[in-house]
């Protein structure tokens, strides 16, 4: 019965008792009992006005959240397409002058200043190609190719991927897991560069600063946990953290922190995260703290075969 209902049903039935002629019982307790009905009423209605409230706000974000990320990714798409017409025109005249400086490389006397000079050429042209790569992956339009992939399985290949860097840079990467046989429905391919190129963002901002707040190399840890129909990853860092005034900006293309670099790196990570219709954040808590939160797959799909990974393809811009 709606509480409607309920409270007419109540005050009704207070009421009659009050006037019926001959109750037999106190006519101010039963006063009482009509009030405290109106109150319990009252309360109810109270408490379902603010569970509505807060479910009308919830719904809010989440549409403001969701449009956000629309016009997000169409500035993007546009954005990549522009970058992608001037990295053709760019990589065309690249070509040549490589093309020559290797020639020149090769026809005169070694250890002369004009051979420094073109050696110097050919290394800057395969630079400006690194970075023409970088805003073409960006551009490129992300099509995940999905398939159900132990999360702690993606963390360790990524580990061992950049493992040399690790050990020279002396970083200990510490992991946990609430359940190590988490399965996500991803490419393991795309997520796998998404998190090798926070891996070594970290990495280099600890080497950058020559170690992190817990002293040595500083100090990675990689976390999974299951959260409400999701599988969110963490990685953090003991380096120096990200400059608040910078905090909203980190994504964005081309945006950079350092003296070298295209900026693209973390603007590839969201696009990645993004095209799984995952989300992204980052924050500081003694350093720098990235949360991945992409969808967890069903129980019934997890129980399918897990496939393995291969080998990952594309560009791995990691400059943030």
């Amino acid at each position: 019965m709606p509480i409607a209902a309920q409270s007419d049903a109540a005050v009704d039935a207070a009421a009659s008792g009050l006037l019926a002629p001959g109750g037999g019982r106190d006519r101010l307790e039963e006063l009482s009992e009509i009030i405290g009905a109106y109150n319990q009423v009252t309360e109810k209605l109270q408490a379902s006005h603010e569970a509505l409230r807060q479910q009308v706000m919830r719904l809010q974000d989440e549409l403001a959240s969701a449009d956000a990320r629309l016009q997000r990714s169409k500035r993007l798409a546009a954005l990549g397409e522009m970058a992608a017409g001037i990295a053709h025109e760019i990589r065309n005249p690249l070509a040549a002058i490589q093309l020559y400086a290797g020639l020149l490389v090769e026809d005169l006397p070694p250890k002369t200043e004009c051979a420094r000079t073109a050696k110097q050429i050919a290394s800057g042209v395969r630079r400006l190609n690194a970075i023409v790569g970088d805003v073409l992956s960006f551009s490129r339009e992300i099509g995940p190719r999905r398939r159900p992939t132990l999360v702690a399985e993606l963390v360790s290949r990524v580990i061992d991927a950049h493992r040399p860097a690790i050990e020279q840079a002396h970083v200990t990467v510490h992991c946990h897991s609430d359940d190590p046989n988490s399965v996500i429905d991803v490419d393991p391919d795309l997520l796998h560069q998404a998190l090798l190129n926070l891996v070594r963002n970290a990495v280099d901002a600890m080497g950058d600063t020559g170690g992190g707040a817990s002293g040595g190399g500083g100090v990675i840890t990689i976390e999974t946990r299951l959260e409400e129909g999701h599988v969110v990853i963490t990685i953090r860092d003991t380096g120096p953290g990200i400059a608040e005034a910078d905090i909203d900006r980190i994504f964005n293309p081309f945006f950079t922190t350092r003296n070298t670099g295209t900026g693209l790196g973390l603007a590839i990570v969201h696009r990645i995260v993004d095209a799984h219709d995952g989300s992204i954040c980052v924050s500081n808590d003694g350093g720098a703290v990235f949360e991945l939160i992409l969808p967890a797959m069903s129980e019934p799909r997890q129980r399918q075969s897990v496939g393995s990974t291969d080998t990952p393809h594309g560009s791995t811009a990691t400059d943030d």
